[in-house]
């Protein structure tokens, strides 16, 4: 089960309870919902393993990104070398180099930024879901701190 599920079993626990009449306050099994906080504890340190090999995935990602364009620039060096060594066409190769260079180089930063653009999206998007869980879960604690006010 992922968190959401849990969450969801949850909202199902509270909706089916019974009510108290005229306080809007529900009872509760607490026995069941703190077996789903105890599950949800069990699954989100997957979800922050899963945060890791992202975060790992995106260096992973800039450094075959930044090798690729280091490669790119080499053999651009090498042809630009190969080239002065023709005297005839000496003026074109440094020309036809430049260019080569010139898109290796933005090549290598179009790379990166979308390397880092997508990590950062990934991020982003587990960062929601784990506030929505953590407020999930701190809403359901408040709701079984209310009910054992109102209990005691």
């Amino acid at each position: 089960m992922d968190v959401f599920e849990i969450l969801d079993e949850m909202e199902d626990i509270i909706e089916s309870s019974s009510r108290i009449p005229l306080t809007g306050k529900a009872v509760v099994d607490a026995e069941e919902l703190l077996d789903c906080i105890d599950q949800i504890r069990s699954v989100l340190p997957e979800e922050i393993r899963q945060a890791r090999w992202i975060a790992k995935e995106r260096e992973r990602m800039l450094a075959d990104a930044q090798q690729e364009a280091e490669q790119t620039i080499r053999k651009t060096q090498a042809q630009i070398e190969q080239m002065a060594l023709e005297s005839e066409i000496m003026k074109i190769a440094e020309q036809k180099a430049q260019e080569l260079l010139a898109r290796a180089k933005a090549m290598e930063t179009e790379m990166r930024e979308g390397a880092t653009a997508y990590a950062d999206q990934i991020l982003e998007q587990l960062e929601q879901n784990l506030n929505k869980a953590l407020a999930s879960i701190r809403e359901g604690r408040n709701e079984l701190q209310g009910m054992k006010v109102n209990a005691g």
